[in-house]
């Protein structure tokens, strides 16, 4: 029963550092008595015969007391041995069945994560995930709200927002997704119409699609030449949200300065063309933001711990298509 935990909590049989490790003791001394000697025991818990007469040793010698009598060929548990072997007995078995429990609960956690995403990653990103998360954890409620504004977890009673851009000092914990690179993109139908961009100065001579947001100004952030430049841009559009940009820019309305995630299937599937390619263009992290501490929910723990390293990978898959 103990055989991983005491490989996993004992396994010094070539001189490690001594830690505090009164669980792997107490599987070790467990081991002696189910197995009769110190040698059957050290062959089941991958150690050497005078690696498990020390750690006895050693424990006997911390209790002040002796656990084993060694005056007879075979080993005999005194009075407080007796007591100790039945106490560790006990505690493994709690351990276990408490470790077995977590595991019971985890496919039967349940409850409501409320989450906070901008529209284009929440769309692209995020919703393609959730069929697959809702066949392991079905019971858990995922409350989805898609905004390009930035909200107030506090206020809103957000329990995770993933965030494209900086991070504003608060008393956040913060998980980094991977990296956003935005890029200049038109449909097709407009290049045709109004001839493609080969400079950031050509911007002033096009419809350039953007957002009305408080917090953003008109330029756009991009290289000319090995040096960065705040393009000013103007336009006959200004929406809330990416995907509202995103679709009228592949109706032939203008260009948009859009993350790669958001347009890469577009571009794969010639509904996009990238300009400006040799203009190096802003990059931005993404992140998931929430309530620390000690007391993170379970369902909250689950839902990022199954959704991080997939949107990592789906981050760096969309990367590597324009390297």
């Amino acid at each position: 029963m103990f055989h991983e935990i005491d490989r996993a909590r004992y396994n010094n049989q070539n001189g490690g550092t001594e830690v505090d490790n009164r669980i792997g003791e107490m599987a070790v001394v467990v081991r002696v008595v189910e197995t009769g000697s110190f040698s059957a025991a050290a062959r089941v818990l991958f150690m050497t015969p005078s690696t498990v007469s020390k750690l006895i040793s050693r424990l006997e010698g911390r209790l002040g007391l002796r656990l084993f009598d060694r005056s007879t060929r075979t080993l005999v548990l005194t009075e407080q041995g007796q007591s100790f072997y039945e106490h560790a007995t006990r505690f493994i078995a709690d351990l276990d069945e408490f470790e077995a429990e977590l595991t019971r609960d985890a496919h039967k956690a349940s409850g409501t994560v409320r989450v906070s995403a901008s529209v284009g990653f929440g769309t692209l990103c995020l919703e393609p995930l959730l069929p697959v998360f809702w066949t392991k954890y079905p019971r858990i409620t995922v409350d989805l709200s898609l905004s390009d504004e930035l909200v107030d977890i506090y206020l809103d009673r957000t329990d995770v927002a993933f965030r494209v851009g900086p991070l504003a000092d608060s008393g956040l914990i913060a998980r980094r997704i991977g990296t956003a690179r935005r890029m200049v993109v038109a449909a097709p139908s407009y290049l045709e119409r109004h001839g493609t961009p080969q400079h950031c100065g050509d911007l002033d001579q096009h419809n350039c699609l953007s957002f009305n947001f408080r917090r953003t100004r008109p330029v756009w952030q991009l290289g000319d030449g090995g040096r960065r430049v705040d393009q000013q841009i103007s336009g006959n559009l200004l929406a809330n949200n990416g995907e509202t940009v995103r679709r009228l820019c592949i109706a032939g309305a203008g260009l948009a300065h859009l993350a790669d995630f958001h347009v890469a299937e577009d571009i794969a599937a010639g509904r996009l063309v990238q300009v400006l390619v040799t203009a190096e263009s802003d990059s931005e992290d993404v992140n998931a933001v929430f309530l620390g501490g000690l007391h993170v929910p379970p369902r909250l723990r689950l839902f990022l711990d199954f959704m991080v390293p997939r949107l990592q990978a789906a981050l760096q898959h969309h990367a590597a298509q324009f390297q």
